[in-house]
């Protein structure tokens, strides 16, 4: 892997999109898979069905809306259950041992399907099949899976597919050292008023504890043009809530020589007429700049959202996480935040238990929420990740003690969040509806263009607008009120 991450910084920057030549090779490929598949359904009736399951971030679910968009094309109908499926498409995750190991048993399930159906296709796909370790075990422990490919090669679906539908061996292909951008593939979105659209791919910062700079590849922008066309299109599509990505979105443009920044991109999009509200995800504290914080503050679309990962408290722990930033430093660019936009969202995500934490620099992180006052946390106990620096370091937690830390971590955090929401009560504020609660179904829900879930009374109509919500009870996870008509 050393070798590997050395050949990551020695690549030279280059025009970093798939040729157009490859491009229309799959579109030649999907013409053709689409051909047996109408064959089929003269034949029998039927359409075949494809069937997508995502696993992990939201970066993997806008791979998945384009492989499914790619299997639409390719004349699948979709469905939401794998056992009505004649493809099925498992996108991974690798970020924790945890959603490798779910991944895993999912596809063990699928061994049935296969059994009854043995015209099924099953794909593995995503970060976890990059790691030579899953790689062998799928070869060796699951013969019924017949595709296997990387993150960066999802444009090579179609390809994959009709080859193994015609005769090929198993196909395993789950890596591109060259790590382009594919443009021009089709997208068959989940939500029909939000949407994700990818503004860069892949990691420079290799944290000592990530395993995404390995899986995902070295950072690799899209052109202003592309991005500004496709979101352009969702504003005139009637999407109200449009999410900029990227695994270190902030750094957008620094791998391509362009002379604009993340800053100067979100400047543009919100010069877009419309109503909608732009967010991004995920931004690293070391490239988040006051130009981006100004951007934000003057913005007509852009949420008063900021999501800043500190991971951690203490900087000792942050350097031998690789952060590249003390407290200090990220305190500062909070504080900014803060005075740019008194009323913006603060959320983090935080480490309990990575290799070496001491309880005082456990306490550092804890004293360190109390002085941020996040709106809410993601939080993780540190999970090893094969191949990654921080899994061969000496001092790993002992389990009992990242569960006490953890605890301890959550229920401060919960003080907080129930204290800063309590502040919403009295106040109206702007959400969007998703519809009826999962869990309450005589409930309607939506989220505040800071993330905040809400709770009140509505009906169908109200499903996809923005609505005025007058917040009667904050609580510590979600905001309850009454919409303002």
């Amino acid at each position: 892997m050393n070798g590997r991450k050395a050949n990551f910084y020695l690549m030279t920057v280059k025009d970093r999109a798939v040729s157009a030549e490859e491009i229309n090779k799959q579109k030649e490929f999907i013409e053709r898979v689409r051909k047996v598949n109408d064959e089929h359904f003269l034949a029998s009736g039927k359409r075949r069905r494809a069937f997508v399951l995502t696993l992990g971030c939201q970066q993997n679910e806008a791979d998945s809306e384009r492989l499914m968009g790619m299997a639409i094309e390719m004349g699948y109908e979709k469905t939401e259950t794998p056992e009505d499926a004649s493809l099925i498409m498992v996108n991974t995750c690798a970020i924790r041992e945890h959603a490798e190991k779910r991944a895993l048993s999912l596809v063990g399930q699928y061994k049935h399907i296969k059994a009854k159906n043995p015209d099924l296709v099953i794909v593995i796909c995503g970060c976890m099949v990059v790691q030579e370790h899953r790689v062998r075990d799928i070869k060796m422990r699951y013969p019924y899976v017949d595709i296997l490919f990387g993150p960066s090669l999802i444009y090579k679906l179609p390809e994959h597919l009709f080859k193994r539908m015609n005769g090929s061996n198993r196909i395993f292909d789950p890596d591109d050292k060259e790590y382009a951008v594919a443009e021009g593939l089709p997208v068959c979105r989940e939500n029909k008023f939000r949407a994700w659209v990818s503004v860069m791919y892949g990691c420079n910062n290799f944290c000592s504890y990530c395993i995404v700079p390995y899986v995902r590849g070295r950072e690799r922008s899209r052109k202003k043009e592309d991005v500004i066309a496709e979101f352009s299109e969702l504003v005139r599509a009637g999407y109200k809530d449009i999410t900029l990505l990227g695994q270190n979105v902030n750094s957008y443009g620094k791998d391509s020589g362009f002379d604009y920044d993340f800053a100067d991109l979100l400047s543009e999009l919100d010069k877009i007429e419309g109503d909608y509200v732009i967010h991004f995800m995920t931004s690293h504290p070391k490239d988040a700049t006051r130009k981006l914080i100004d951007v934000m503050a003057s913005s007509k679309h852009v949420a008063r959202h900021f999501h800043l990962p500190m991971q951690s408290g203490s900087d000792r722990v942050l350097k031998a996480m690789n952060r590249k930033y003390d407290f200090e430093k990220y305190i500062g660019i909070r504080d900014y935040i803060k005075e740019k936009m008194p009323d913006a969202t603060l959320t983090s995500d935080i480490i309990v238990g990575f290799p070496g934490e001491t309880d005082e620099d456990f306490e550092d992180t804890l004293a360190a929420l109390r002085r941020a006052r996040f709106d809410m946390i993601f939080s993780f106990q540190y999970s090893p990740r094969e191949n990654t620096p921080a899994a061969a370091m000496d001092c790993q937690i002992p389990k009992e003690v990242k569960a006490e830390r953890f605890e301890r971590l959550l229920a401060l955090q919960n003080d907080i969040s129930y204290s800063l929401n309590k502040e919403f009560e009295g106040r109206v504020v702007r959400v969007l509806c998703d519809g009826p609660s999962k869990n309450n179904p005589d409930v309607f829900s939506g989220r505040t263009d800071g993330g905040k879930i809400v709770f009140f009374d509505g009906d169908e109509r109200d499903i996809g607008k923005f609505l005025n919500i007058k917040i009667e009870t904050g609580d510590t996870f979600a905001l309850s009120g009454k919409i303002e008509r």
